[in-house]
């Protein structure tokens, strides 16, 4: 592994693998290493109450696996496609703003760390790296996310900038036409410190969030610049913007589901943005499970939110997912050592997923079912 390579050169000694088992020591290292409690909170927190963001992680708890016997595995891929791309795991790194708040490495890292793991990156519209520096380091390998500006030139900018970096898909989030109440936020009165910016809106002039509000200033900059009318007109149209496939995030209804698949999308990301929009709105993997019964067979489908154990990622393939995307475990392993840091959260992972289709009877995706799956309230 190339994280044990580093190590024996002396590198990225912070996150060795014998000191951190797993995702919740991550997580833990990663918030005794940050020092800025608001960069911390602004990562860790949900909306309101932060119910959605407990029952995305609860949700995988009340699903048990029903394993097969005496199956050979001595042989296991983890490999998939998704929109036609090779992945050597259905591990893909999800959008998350502001990375060089954890680390000076920042979007640059975790992209590296992407390369060197043979997945996905998907790169934020909020990142403090543009999508020009990110897509130079990229192996084929990155996708843009997209939120929509009140000025459509801005969006029109930003998507021929992804197509000319190298993109590989385009990422529109939906869920966000104003800021959740993220109430940590509120009471640090978030704002980006002195040195970093909205590095893609550096063009517009839009680069920099105000710091004199009496609230949360990336709260303060999406009520003033996010375009509060987006409907499914809109989608057609950024669908016609570029030959990118379309990927919709944020969806968590069937009906919502079925008209993106109407306005062109190539697939979707069921999400809640990580319990952070809408509190109480339905966890992730429940949602996946309504819509996937009513999209077509083939049709791709990805989830986010809640996913710690590679046992999850196994759940969220049986329900019908391509693949899944990681957001805050990301943003602890860049914390704690950089793109070292990153790549042990999708190895950590990566194992872990190994081991449960071992034990689970599979050998490959591809054997993944639903017949896998009981849920604990079926039980007697």
């Amino acid at each position: 592994m190339q994280l044990e390579k580093r190590k024996e050169m002396g590198q990225g000694q912070a996150c060795l693998p014998e000191d951190i088992v797993n995702l919740f020591e991550l997580e833990k290292a990663a918030q005794a290493k940050m020092t800025n409690q608001a960069a911390w909170d602004y990562y860790a927190s949900g909306a309101m109450d932060e119910i959605t963001l407990r029952e995305n992680r609860q949700s995988y708890e009340r699903i048990f696996l029903s394993p097969r016997m005496l199956v050979d595995v001595s042989q296991r891929d983890l490999s998939t496609k998704v929109l036609g791309q090779k992945i050597e795991m259905p591990i893909i790194i999800a959008p998350t703003a502001f990375q060089k708040l954890a680390h000076e490495d920042g979007e640059i890292g975790t992209i590296k760390a992407a390369n060197r793991c043979g997945t996905i990156m998907c790169l934020s519209t909020l990142a403090t790296s543009s999508i020009e520096e990110v897509g130079g380091q990229a192996d084929n390998n990155l996708w843009f996310q997209l939120y929509v500006y009140k000025d459509r030139e801005i969006t029109k900018d930003l998507v021929a900038r992804a197509k000319a970096a190298g993109a590989k898909a385009l990422v529109v989030t939906v869920d966000s036409p104003l800021l959740g109440r993220r109430e940590r936020d509120i009471r640090n009165r978030f704002s980006l410190p002195k040195g970093l910016t909205v590095a893609n809106l550096s063009k517009a002039g839009l680069d920099n969030l105000p710091a004199d509000v009496k609230d949360s200033g990336l709260a303060a900059y999406i009520a003033s610049l996010y375009d509060e009318s987006l409907t499914w007109k809109d989608l057609k149209w950024i669908a016609q913007l570029s030959d990118l496939p379309l990927l919709v995030k944020g969806i968590l209804r069937a009906d919502d589901a079925k008209r993106a698949i109407k306005c062109g999308a190539a697939g979707i990301i069921v999400s809640n943005h990580g319990g952070r929009q809408l509190d109480t709105a339905i966890p992730t993997i429940s949602a996946l499970a309504l819509i996937k019964e009513a999209v077509p067979k083939n049709f791709e489908l990805f989830v986010d939110g809640g996913i710690r154990r590679g046992s999850d990622i196994l759940k969220a393939l049986a329900l019908g997912a391509k693949a899944v995307l990681i957001g805050r475990p990301v943003l602890w392993g860049l914390a704690l050592a950089g793109s070292e840091g990153v790549e042990l959260a999708l190895n950590l992972l990566r194992k872990e997923l190994d081991l449960s289709m071992a034990l689970s009877g599979v050998s490959s995706i591809k054997e993944i079912k639903r017949d896998l799956l009981v849920d604990r309230r079926e039980l007697i």
